[in-house]
C-alpha cells in the first residue's frame, strides 16, 4: 500500500509551527515525549525516528521517555497529569482503548482525560500459520478448524493484546473453537510458532516477514483492509473469504485533556512536517507501518469508536488482567 502523505499546504504548516513556538516561548524545556511502551517496541521506534524532525518544527529539543509497564498505563497516568502547556505529549498504540476492557480500575478516563492530537500510523498484523499444519488458504484453515474444534492452538502476545484480539475477531466473524496460548510478548510466540507448539497466530509483519519468506511460516492473510506493500502477494482476510474483518493495531500522538487548541493545532502540523522527512519515512516503512492523516479534528471520533470496538471484543474474549 502507498503511504497517505499529508495534504495540507506549507503556508498553513509554517503558520501552525510558528503559533507552537509562541506557545512554548515562554519556557527553555525540552519538550517531553513519554512512550508508555518497553524501549524497541514499535511505538518507541516511531517515537524516535520522529523526534529530530518534530524538534526542529517546534524548536525543542526532545526527551523521549519510556515508563513501562501494566500496558501502558503507568506511562500514561503521568501525561494526564501533566501541565496543559504543550512540553508533555504522549505517542501511545491501541492498548489504549484496549486497558478499560481488561483492568478493573485505571486511574484516568480513557476518553476524557486525554486529547487527540493525531493517529499517525496502523499497524498492519498477518495471519501466519507453522508450514506443518495442512492449510495454505484462510478458506482451508476454516475448515479445518470446523473440522477439528477446539484443536488447534493459536498464540498471542498475551490475554488482551491486540493480537489476542485480532483472533477473536476471526473466531467471532467465523464461528470456529480454537484453544488461545497465551505469551509474554511475541518473541516467544514466534519462537514456539516456528516449533509448532502453537499452530497459528496474528502477528505484526514487521516481526515475522522474514520468516515468511525463509519458509519457516507461512502467510495467510493480512488484517488490513487492503494489502500491505510488505507482503503484496499476501491477501487480505476479507479477499479470502471472511467478508467484512478487518483488524489493525495504531500508534497515536496525544496531550493531557484539556490541552488549548494552538498548541494542538500546531502540534499538528508540526508532527506532519515530521513524517514527511525521508527519515521518518524510511523508518516508517521499515516497521511495516502505513502512515494515516488522521487530525486533531477527526482523532477524537476515531478514539470513541476502537474504544467501542475493543471493547466488545475484550469482553467477548473474557480477557482480564487483574
Amino acid at each position: 500500500m502507498t503511504p497517505i502523505l499529508f495534504r495540507r499546504t506549507a503556508l498553513a504548516a509554517l503558520l501552525a509551527v510558528s503559533c507552537l513556538g509562541t506557545a512554548l516561548a515562554q519556557s527553555d524545556k525540552p519538550l517531553r515525549m513519554i512512550v508508555p511502551l518497553a524501549a524497541g517496541s514499535t511505538v518507541d521506534a516511531v517515537a524516535r525516528a520522529i523526534a529530530p524532525g518534530f524538534g526542529k518544527a517546534t524548536g525543542h529539543a526532545i526527551v523521549v521517555e519510556n515508563i513501562v509497564g501494566a500496558g501502558g498505563i503507568p506511562g500514561t497516568s503521568q501525561l494526564v497529569k501533566a501541565p496543559k502547556d504543550g512540553l508533555t505529549l504522549g505517542m501511545i498504540s491501541s492498548n489504549h482503548v484496549i486497558n478499560p476492557g481488561i483492568y478493573k480500575t485505571i486511574p484516568y478516563d480513557s476518553l476524557k482525560d486525554i486529547t487527540p492530537i493525531a493517529v499517525l500510523a496502523t499497524v498492519p498484523v498477518v495471519l501466519v500459520v507453522n508450514p506443518a499444519l495442512p492449510v495454505k488458504t484462510v478458506k482451508e484453515l476454516l475448515a479445518y478448524a470446523k473440522a477439528n474444534p477446539d484443536k488447534l492452538n493459536y498464540g498471542s502476545a498475551g490475554n488482551g493484546s491486540t493480537l489476542h484480539l485480532a483472533s477473536e475477531l476471526l473466531v467471532s466473524e467465523t464461528g470456529i473453537a480454537m484453544k488461545h496460548v497465551p505469551y509474554r510478548g511475541t518473541g516467544p510466540l514466534i519462537t514456539d510458532l516456528i516449533g509448532g507448539q502453537v499452530q497459528l497466530a496474528f502477528v505484526s509483519i514487521s516481526q515475522v516477514a522474514p520468516q515468511v519468506k525463509a519458509g519457516a511460516l507461512r502467510a495467510l492473510a493480512v488484517s488490513t483492509p487492503a494489502r500491505s506493500a510488505a507482503l503484496p502477494d499476501v491477501p487480505t482476510v476479507a479477499e479470502a473469504g471472511v467478508s467484512g474483518y478487518s483488524f489493525d493495531a495504531w500508534i497515536a500522538l496525544i496531550g493531557p485533556g484539556g490541552l488549548p487548541k494552538s498548541i494542538v493545532d500546531a502540534d499538528y502540523a508540526a508532527i506532519k512536517t515530521a513524517l514527511a522527512s525521508p527519515e521518518a519515512q524510511s523508518a516508517m516503512a521499515a516497521q511495516g507501518l502505513t502512515i494515516l492523516d488522521t487530525g486533531p479534528d477527526l482523532a477524537p471520533a476515531f478514539f470513541k469508536s476502537e474504544l467501542a470496538k475493543h471493547q466488545k471484543l475484550v469482553k467477548q474474549s473474557g480477557a482480564t488482567l487483574d
